[in-house]
């Protein structure tokens, strides 16, 4: 099973620090939710952990591996990551682009074997995509197209998985129906999820572990039930928050917040 951890991570878009010695480790085998203001970090971060940008400086370990002296295969082979509103060429319909994970794992021209094809059916099947293989992803659903994506990533046959705003655009019922799916792959198939919420009664809900960050930094990381509370959504998003548990899960649960008085949604003295 492979891990992730940083160590002195800084990252920049150009002149903008974003990210200054950030060290976190995440948990194996459990369901990690990111969560923090607009601007925080959050996505910058896993972006870096992704390899998708890389950092001014610090490292970024998988399996205590530096993930930049690992080739594009190598890290394709033990990580997939899913990006905000992924888009697929026009006219793939959902059994080719689940078949995009398994390039990895190709040699050659790339010709799928029976183990790929195999792979391919069995990651339809988990994410209840098998009727729709042959259906173009332009005609899916918000919740439908999230699917063939994460199905396209369990094709990759990796144990850790990382996904940025899963529920964007989506409505209630869809957003429930993806962080469940991810909830039963953690599970059912042992993947370590790592992903960045907004909502963050959906991110109590369904993590094991939460990572709270405001200006790149870390403010809180532990269980739900460490992370969501009054004091460290304070800290985090400026607010004056009322957290209960939720009847029917047990999990804290934010069921009103202020703006602290005083204070801009930036968090400076006003």
């Amino acid at each position: 099973m492979n891990s992730i951890a940083t160590e002195n991570l800084v990252v920049a878009y150009e002149d903008n620090l974003v990210v200054d010695n950030l060290d976190m480790q995440l948990p194996q085998g459990k369901v990690t939710a990111i969560i923090g203001p607009n601007g925080c970090g959050k996505s910058t971060v896993l972006k870096a952990v992704g390899r998708i940008l890389k950092p001014k400086n610090g490292m970024v370990y998988l399996n205590g591996d530096d993930i930049y002296h690992l080739s594009t295969r190598e890290v394709a082979q033990k990580m997939a990551i899913l990006p905000q509103s992924p888009q697929a060429p026009a006219g793939l319909t959902v059994g080719e682009l689940v078949a995009y994970g398994r390039f990895p794992h190709q040699r050659g021209f790339g010709k799928l074997k029976n183990e790929d094809k195999s792979i391919i059916a069995w990651a339809l099947k988990v994410t209840k995509l098998t009727e729709l293989e042959t259906t173009a992803v332009d005609n899916l659903s918000g919740g439908q197209r999230q699917r063939v994506w994460i199905a396209m990533a369990l094709a990759q046959q990796t144990d850790l998985i990382l996904l940025d705003e899963p529920t964007t655009y989506l409505d209630l019922s869809y957003q429930l129906e993806v962080l469940e799916l991810l909830y039963r792959l953690n599970r059912e198939q042992s993947c370590t999820i790592v992903m960045v919420l907004h909502d963050l009664n959906l991110a109590a809900r369904f993590a094991d572990y939460m990572v709270a960050i405001r200006g790149g930094d870390i403010i809180c990381h532990g269980s739900p039930e460490e992370v969501m509370t009054a004091t460290v959504l304070r800290e985090t998003f400026h607010i004056d928050a009322e957290i209960v548990r939720e009847p029917r899960t047990g999990r804290p649960t934010c069921i009103s917040y202020d703006l602290i008085k005083g204070r801009n949604i930036m968090g400076e003295q006003v």
